[in-house]
């Protein structure tokens, strides 16, 4: 039986029906998205953006740097303490950032066997000593037999093998305390090295500083040298003596003809980067570096300060002497009569042959044109247009336009 396809169809009513409902819920959706988009749009635009400043500051003397390079503080006198003996430590009285003085005591190691062997070498040297004294009172009694059998002697009343044996006594016991002697002072020795033993059980600091790292605790081995693998410490801990702390960099070979000796430098922290700290040169170290093509320069600050830790990173500028001082103020004279001073990098932008910064004052920003001069580790020289004390821009959340209203990031 054949089935007519012609009655299968869609009412129309139907289909008009739904189809605007879908449409308007399509509709509805897309207004209420936009209308978020400008809200937000409208509210960031109005919200005051938020930039963080820093204050232009004089650069004083000014001097050019003939060289830039980095490195990190190190000690002149770092130490790591061990034992001169093998034992299992039983005090550890340290603990790191401990000032600690020469000759303190950092830890103590269980002296048990050393104290048994010292007393045991106490004891032998006595005996020797008791022995001495029986020989020398036997001594005594064989000159005088000696003497009376000599006298005898004289009187024909003793045969001369008396005598003879009288002598010999009296030489035998002479020979037995020098024997006996010489076995006291071995003792002696024997009891100085026994002491020597006792005292290694105790670790002291070599001299004054700091302690930076404690590598031990009560309960294991320590060993002068690497044996019994991962379960034996060869360091009980780590001394730096703070006031041997100095600036090593590493100079390229083609440049360390612009580095001598006391030479003037400037140095900043990488933790403390508004913090110029001065320094000179110190030494430079005889010999290159064939796989770095560099030669190492030690630098001394000349003045330390609490904040200057061992292992910080540093960066720091070589100086010239007078003729950069005087090449740096003419340059700023030139300008007016305009002070030289600094500020971060960050601060002057760059636009084409252009350069300009920020500049905060009563809640709004001025752009304003500089001229910088030369980079002195993060900083650079701006010779005009900046003055001492105002505040640059370095960061933003969003871009600036001349006259716009901002507000200090907190930190």
């Amino acid at each position: 039986m054949e089935r007519d396809l012609s009655q299968l169809s869609i009412d129309p009513t139907r289909r008009e029906r739904k189809g605007p409902g879908r449409r308007l819920i399509i509709a509805a959706g897309f207004a209420v998205v936009l209308v978020i988009a400008i809200t937000l749009i409208v509210v960031f635009a109005k919200r005051v953006p938020e930039v963080e400043v820093v204050a232009v500051r004089d650069a004083g003397a000014a001097q050019a740097a003939v060289l830039n390079a980095s490195g990190y503080v190190t000690p002149r006198r770092r130490a790591t303490v061990s034992a001169k003996v093998t034992g299992k430590i039983k005090d550890v009285l340290i603990d790191e950032g401990m000032q600690v003085e020469a000759g303190q005591v950092l830890a103590r190691l269980d002296d048990v066997d050393a104290v048994a062997l010292l007393r045991s070498t106490e004891a032998d040297k006595a005996v020797a000593i008791a022995a001495l004294q029986d020989l020398e009172v036997r001594l005594a009694n064989a000159r005088r037999t000696y003497v009376r059998n000599k006298d005898l002697r004289g009187r024909d009343l003793v045969s001369e093998e008396a005598l003879d044996n009288a002598e010999t006594a009296v030489a035998s016991y002479e020979a037995q305390i020098v024997l006996t002697r010489e076995r006291i002072n071995a003792a002696e020795r024997s009891v100085g090295i026994a002491r020597q033993s006792v005292e290694n059980c105790v670790i002291r600091a070599p001299f004054a500083g700091i302690i930076v790292s404690k590598d031990a605790q009560p309960g294991e081995m320590v060993s002068p040298i690497s044996a019994g693998g991962g379960y034996t410490r060869t360091g009980i801990a780590t001394i730096v003596d703070m006031a041997s702390l100095e600036i090593e960099v590493d100079v390229n070979e083609s440049y360390i003809a612009r580095v001598t000796p006391a030479q003037k430098v400037e140095a900043v922290l990488d933790a403390y980067p508004d913090w110029r700290i001065l320094a000179k040169v110190r030494t430079v170290i005889p010999t290159a570096d064939r796989q770095k093509a560099t030669v190492k320069v030690r630098i001394g600050f000349d003045a330390l300060d609490p904040r200057i830790l061992p292992d910080m990173g540093v960066k720091v500028s070589f100086f010239e002497g007078v003729a950069g001082t005087a090449v740096a103020r003419n340059g700023a004279a030139g300008m007016g009569g305009a002070a030289l001073v600094l500020v971060p990098r960050d601060a002057v932008r760059i636009e084409g042959d252009q350069r300009y910064a920020y500049i905060v004052k009563n809640g709004h920003v001025e752009k304003r044109a500089v001229k910088t001069g030369r980079e002195r580790g993060s900083d650079i020289e701006v010779v005009a247009g900046l003055r001492r004390g105002e505040e640059a821009v370095v960061r933003s959340e969003r871009e600036l336009r001349d006259g716009a209203r901002v507000s200090l990031k907190k930190n």
